[in-house]
């Protein structure tokens, strides 16, 4: 089995053609979207496949060390221009195929008028051992 990881995104990721932010969905719209989320990680549970998923917000700051006896160094939020991850689902599966299934499944989640919004997501499969260094 290997994992992998689905990453939604806030921007950064191809528009999908006719799509429709969340932030104009009619709350039952969302509520739909939601639904669907929930009864697709139940169904992943019930298989075997999910390991787990999480929603996040808007909001975040890049942090790096700031050298010896000083505070860490932050950048931002700077929400407009950055690349943001709006959630994850990460997955166990037998095959990259069976990665892309559930992708695609998980892709036509409903949105604006119930429709599949088509969103795409970045597929990423966990590093399994470190890489090997040679001279």
């Amino acid at each position: 089995m290997t994992k992998y990881l689905m990453l939604k995104h806030y921007r950064g990721a191809p528009v999908p053609e006719g799509f429709v932010p969340m932030d104009q969905w009619t709350p039952e719209e969302v509520s739909a979207h939601m639904q669907y989320m929930s009864d697709f990680a139940t169904k992943l549970q019930e298989t075997g496949e999910f390991v787990d998923a999480q929603a996040l917000s808007p909001e975040g700051t890049f942090v790096a060390y700031g050298g010896e006896g000083k505070p860490p160094v932050t950048d931002g939020p700077f929400p407009e221009t950055k690349d943001l991850i709006a959630g994850w689902m990460a997955i166990d599966v037998d095959s990259y195929e069976r990665a892309v299934e559930l992708a695609g499944e998980l892709s036509a989640a409903p949105g604006k008028g119930g429709k599949p919004i088509h969103e795409w997501l970045e597929l990423r499969p966990f590093l399994e051992a470190p890489p090997t260094v040679t001279d």
